[in-house]
């Protein structure tokens, strides 16, 4: 048990002071119903205001499953083990609600992908373009490990077909392979989409399968990264589309939306067709709320470090709000669309320390999930995680109840890492120390990769921590990076739930443009993306759009690789705002050469079912409460201080203060760290 620190004296209310009426947006109409009962088990209830729409935000995890709800004047959280079946779970999570609004974060396409349980696709493109989808970039996943092998293509040589310009004969070809689903990838078809429309009709006429064409899930030039984004969206449309409709099913609320990887909410309806674009829906909720408590409090770059049960998601945030970039790859495979740069690791609480053929210390990716679990839930599992070290280390009290249903027993901790420090030769506080350090490691790492690899001090952020483990992590891993304060939020444990509710809904569009410098007008090249961004919209969410903008891909001539900037007004704007990113992503400029717009990109957005001003403003005093260095969190009144070693829990988290750091209880109940 850590030793005792010492103590120092010390509304979604809608609406800031001097701002008028806030407009929640709402998909469809529907008077608001009144939620007869709140989910059961929550912690750390906390007052709203009543007048906004009932609603409830789940995010589904490796190892939990993470619930927020908002109901008559009151947000809770609450945590429960991730079942096998998501959309049995996430209904089991839900059962006996009937909020206004559900909100999701899902895996369900992120596991089919990585598990490689997706639909049959059968991949039309040009004649002689057929094996452009395994040719790639020739980018080596190692460059000097001959046996790392690059993952095999979604589609497999017999099911990719040249289309030469008969569609009866491909038709027919393509019946006889057999697909459960038809990507269509032709060369030219971001500057020309009616051939793929036209094949898509007659098609679908002739085989009554699902059709997705490049020139709609990607259409922006590059041939190899248009049809990885497609076929990788086919792949994953049967299982997306059988796992909403399930969930469908099971929820009694008549709104429902679905978090894509860009962090903007998308109806259900929309989901199947949209596959791709949700592959990073989970950890977008987390980055979204570590954006809007950093600008609330007043920090424009943030790092944001959310530690779950099977992995840790890092992202960084600058300007206050939360970039949007055009591609990411999700098990080795490239997916060209809107989504947080957000990097994973397979590092979390239960995480599985083992060791390597050569003797070395190891800790995940493999983990042990929900069940069994760490081996100190009592579940069957016996070897040694993160969270069974953190207990041997006195990090988690031993009376901790996780989710306030999941008991922690202190001697299966000790006697799993016993096991692992036995094999090493070391005894069980020194084999859970050196789990910690690397897992710390890896951690820092992540951190590294979206701060100071990409041109950004970690000195000049802020670390917002949140998931179940963050906390436990976050002191450690700021003094490695030489950060001085750490944030965490309120419902940390559940925070990627509570970012859902601080989402907004979101369209997107891209179109190559491919303009030399001075050539046209820049605003008048994008004014028909935005009027297409907003008509896309109003479709999609039968409301107007609150706000849209528009960035630019650009380029030195000859370059091979582009920048997005804001779109400024006319070229010298453009060329100044491209100039200072490339500055400081790459330490230099080349002064006097032209550059080219390549690609425009439009957004339209609406309105968040709430902001972080909307959340409560604890005021009343409270007697904290604290034993043996041991506070809970719930007790501790705005203008608390705290010096560390100290332990500070909750019902879904821990934090941990280390000898000289300093936490004060800020007015939103937010903890401030200093180091």
């Amino acid at each position: 048990m850590a030793p005792g620190g010492h103590a120092t004296s010390g509304s979604l209310n809608g609406k800031p002071a001097g701002c008028g009426e806030r407009r929640v947006w709402r998909p469809t109409t529907r008077d608001d119903v009144s939620v007869a009962a709140a989910v059961a088990g929550h912690a750390g209830a906390v007052e709203v205001d009543s007048a906004l729409a009932q609603m409830i935000g789940v995010d589904v995890g490796g190892t939990f499953t993470d619930v927020v709800v908002f109901d008559e004047g009151v947000v809770q959280g609450k945590k429960v083990p991730t079942s096998p079946d998501q959309a049995d779970g996430v209904a089991d999570a839900v059962s006996g609600g009937s909020e206004d609004l559900f909100l999701h974060g899902t895996t369900a396409a992120t596991n089919a992908l990585l598990e490689e349980r997706g639909a049959r696709v059968a991949l039309v493109t040009d004649a002689g373009f057929e094996d452009v989808i395994e040719i790639a970039r020739q980018d080596r996943p190692s460059l000097y490990d001959s046996f790392a092998d690059r993952p095999r293509p979604l589609v497999s040589r017999d099911h990719r077909f040249g289309f030469s310009g008969d569609p009866d004969d491909l038709a027919s070809a393509l019946a006889a392979a057999d697909p459960e689903v038809v990507a269509i990838s032709l060369i030219d078809s971001y500057m020309d989409p009616d051939t793929e429309a036209e094949l898509d009709r007659r098609l679908s006429s002739r085989l009554s399968l699902p059709v997705l064409r490049s020139s709609i899930v990607s259409p922006e030039f590059r041939e190899f990264e248009r049809a990885s984004t497609t076929v990788l969206s086919a792949y994953l449309t049967p299982s997306v589309a059988s796992y909403l409709r399930s969930l469908d099913a099971r929820l009694p609320m008549e709104r429902r939306l679905v978090m894509t990887s860009s962090g903007g909410l998308l109806p259900f309806a929309q989901g199947p067709g949209s596959a791709g674009r949700l592959a990073l829906s989970g950890p977008a909720g987390g980055a979204v709320a570590a954006a809007a408590v950093g600008r609330y409090h007043g920090h424009e770059t943030v790092l944001s470090f959310d530690m779950g049960g099977t992995s840790t998601d890092v992202c960084r945030i600058s300007g206050g709000s939360l970039a949007v970039g055009s591609g990411h790859s999700v098990g080795g495979r490239f997916n060209r669309v809107p989504a947080v740069p957000i990097r994973t690791i397979g590092a979390g609480g239960g995480s599985i320390g083992w060791l390597d053929p050569g003797g070395a210390l190891r800790v995940g990716p493999r983990s042990a999930g929900a069940e069994p679990g760490p081996a100190a839930y009592g579940q069957g599992g016996t070897q040694p995680t993160v969270t069974d070290a953190n207990i041997v280390a006195g990090h988690i009290p031993a009376d901790l109840s996780l989710g306030g249903t999941v008991s922690l027993d202190p001697s299966l901790a000790r006697e799993a890492v016993a096991g692992l420090g036995e094999a090493m030769g070391l005894g069980v506080e020194a084999a859970a120390a050196g789990m910690l350090e690397v897992v710390d490691s890896h951690m820092e790492h992540a951190l590294r990769s979206v701060s100071v690899e990409e041109g950004a001090d970690p000195r000049e952020a802020v670390l917002v921590a949140f998931g179940g483990a963050g906390g436990l992590h976050a002191t450690r891993l700021a003094r490695r990076l030489g950060m001085t304060t750490v944030l965490i939020p309120p419902l940390s444990g559940v925070f990627s739930a509570l970012g859902l509710l601080l989402a907004t809904p979101r369209s997107d569009i891209a179109r190559t443009v491919m303009a030399d410098e001075g050539e046209g007008d820049t605003r008048e090249m994008a004014s028909d993306l935005e009027t297409e961004v907003t008509h896309t919209y109003r479709g999609t969410f039968s409301t107007e759009p609150t706000h849209t903008h528009t960035t630019a891909d650009v380029r030195y001539v000859g370059q091979s690789h582009e920048l997005e900037v804001p779109l400024e007004s006319g070229w010298t704007g453009l060329q100044a705002a491209f100039e200072d990113s490339h500055l400081q992503r790459f330490g230099f400029i080349r002064a006097g050469e032209p550059i080219e717009l390549v690609n425009l990109r439009s957004v339209a957005t609406g309105e968040a079912p709430m902001t972080w001003a909307d959340l409560p403003h604890v005021g009343e005093d409270r007697t904290a409460v604290g034993r043996d260095g041991i506070w809970r969190r719930e007790t501790l009144p705005p203008g608390f201080g705290l010096e560390g070693p100290a332990v500070i829990i909750e019902t879904n988290s821990a934090v941990l203060l280390e000898e000289g750091d300093r936490l004060s209880v800020l007015e939103d109940r937010t903890l401030e760290i200093t180091l």
